[in-house]
């Protein structure tokens, strides 16, 4: 099924498929929203200009694609606001040598610009139905740079560990102690961290030799990062 969905969106293009004007107006809003928002790097907006929105957003949403607003997905969660995977993956400050961990795969969207920034990126979700779908959205683009798996975020990916950058699409009330364990010593995780019903703070995490230091980017919203694997 995430196989042949795939297919139909890569083959009719995503959103606005009879309307190429609309479509043209609608990508150049979005990139104008990107860099109004702050994000400025550019091998961030590369990335991003190679992602098309429309192919990981379905149903009914499908038509606000490229509006720089969070969309609701499968199995409650969301894919999350366009400028704020840019500000993440700027704060990332992602290299070609870099592997990557992202927990919370979701639609794949994130997974996708990453896969454009990073030597590997692995990407974790707890529902199988997301991962399947997202990886159906990755082999048809061409991303083999990305692995995808089912298991349980909050203890990240042992097996791969460790990782030279941590993104986490989801807010824990703090940054998760398996994740701070498998970041490598000068990696950098991002993470959204507070209680899910309120305003959450975005922060980077950096590991040194002495330890761990925080800077607190922003306020985001986020679904909050829960524990075990899902029912779908």
């Amino acid at each position: 099924m995430a196989q042949a969905w795939a297919e139909d969106r890569l083959q009719t293009g995503g959103a606005f498929t009879s309307e190429p004007d609309e479509i043209t107006t609608a990508k150049m809003q979005f990139f104008l929203a990107l860099r109004s928002r702050g994000v400025n790097d550019p091998r961030v907006l590369a990335a991003m200009e190679k992602v098309d929105r429309g192919l990981f957003v379905r149903g009914l949403f499908t038509s606000r694609a490229y509006e720089d607003v969070p969309l609701p997905i499968a199995c409650g969660q969301t894919i999350s606001q366009p400028s704020v995977v840019g500000l993440m993956t700027q704060a990332a400050e992602i290299t070609p040598r870099d592997v990557v961990l992202e927990v919370g795969t979701g639609s794949g969207y994130q997974a996708a610009v990453l896969s454009h920034l990073a030597r590997r990126v692995y990407t974790v979700d707890r529902h199988r139905r997301l991962v399947a779908e997202a990886q159906g959205l990755f082999d048809h683009l061409g991303l083999g740079n990305i692995t995808a798996m089912t298991a349980d975020g909050c203890y990240g990916l042992p097996s791969g560990a460790p990782f030279d950058r941590i993104i986490v699409t989801a807010a824990a009330e703090d940054p998760p102690t398996p994740l701070l364990a498998q970041l490598k010593e000068g990696g950098i995780m991002i993470v959204p961290v507070g209680q899910s019903d309120a305003v959450q703070g975005l922060i980077k995490v950096t590991r040194s030799a002495q330890g761990f230091e925080y800077e607190e980017l922003r306020q985001v919203r986020f679904v909050p990062l829960v524990e075990g694997l899902g029912s779908e």
